[in-house]
């Protein structure tokens, strides 16, 4: 008796514990959606196979592309996550993307993700970016880890005015990049926003200002000799976004070889906002990293 008593008691707490954590969730999602000027929030719930559809001011139904995305029973806002295992990726054409679609001088966004990254290599996140296509239809992007210039294992907030590289470098180079590094492997929430003037990036809520600092990969260019010095974060880039043209894509860019700086781990959440959120903002948006397991 005493067993099936101590058997029912356990039964009841994980109930219990269930539905709190389940009230977390709905209170996180709806403080998100609460929160001014949101344009989309994918939470990932939907399963594999199926559109991936978002909360703010359309739905914006991202379609799968190489390959299926599998949904995993884990995540911070709704119990799932969507898997990005090194191929396939979420995609929403240039013509569909609407109020994503933000360009022009002076505009704002931030891009916000919860994200259990696997450490192997670049991983595009989220936002309007191509890197081939014209020669570039780069315009506002998330990354994990941009090693070229400075951002290796960090934060990586990417704008874009003319959607091509910067001259008289190779790539483009307008990043911020977070002081500290995404750990690996781990629930992390990494954002980046963009005031028109400055792009700073955040990992878990907090935003780490970077000193001048020598770029990597610099050196040699016309006009710099002795390499590029400039501070990661805030990155001043006062030119404002382009229309270039780009799709939005989840999970991977396109490249020259085609599509590339695959994602590789768990997304849990993405949001999008048409202007650059506070400092307090995001740190009251990331306090609430509780994940939620579907099982």
């Amino acid at each position: 008796m005493n067993n099936r008593k101590s058997v029912y008691l356990l039964c009841v707490l994980m109930l219990q514990t269930s539905l709190m954590i389940g009230q977390h969730a709905s209170e996180s999602l709806q403080e998100l959606k609460a929160t001014a000027n949101l344009i989309a929030l994918w939470d990932f719930k939907e399963p594999k196979g199926q559109e991936r559809k978002a909360y703010g001011v359309g739905d914006f139904p991202l379609k799968e592309a190489g390959g299926a995305t599998l949904r995993i029973n884990e995540g911070p806002l709704s119990g799932y996550s969507a898997r990005f295992e090194g191929s396939n990726f979420l995609t929403l054409a240039n013509s569909k993307t609407g109020a994503l679609n933000i360009f022009g001088p002076g505009k704002e966004v931030t891009v916000i993700a919860w994200v259990k990254w696997s450490g192997e290599q670049t991983g595009f996140v989220g936002g309007m970016w191509n890197e081939y296509k014209d020669g570039g239809k780069r315009q506002y992007g998330l990354f994990a880890s941009l090693p070229h210039y400075n951002g290796k294992n960090q934060v990586c907030g990417h704008i874009s005015y003319t959607g091509k590289p910067t001259p008289p470098f190779p790539y483009s180079i307008d990043y911020s990049a977070s002081k500290g590094e995404i750990e690996k492997n781990v629930w992390q929430c990494i954002a980046f926003t963009y005031d028109g003037t400055n792009i700073k990036s955040y990992l878990n809520g907090k935003f780490k200002k970077r000193k001048p600092e020598l770029i990597d990969h610099t050196i040699g260019f016309e006009g710099y000799p002795n390499g590029l010095t400039q501070t990661k974060n805030p990155y001043y880039f006062p030119f404002g976004m382009g229309n270039n043209g780009s799709d939005f894509t989840i999970g991977a860019v396109l490249l020259k070889r085609g599509m590339g700086n695959f994602f590789k781990g768990l997304i849990g959440g993405l949001a999008v906002f048409d202007r650059a959120l506070s400092d307090k903002e995001l740190s009251d948006i990331s306090k609430n990293l509780n994940v939620i397991s579907k099982d």
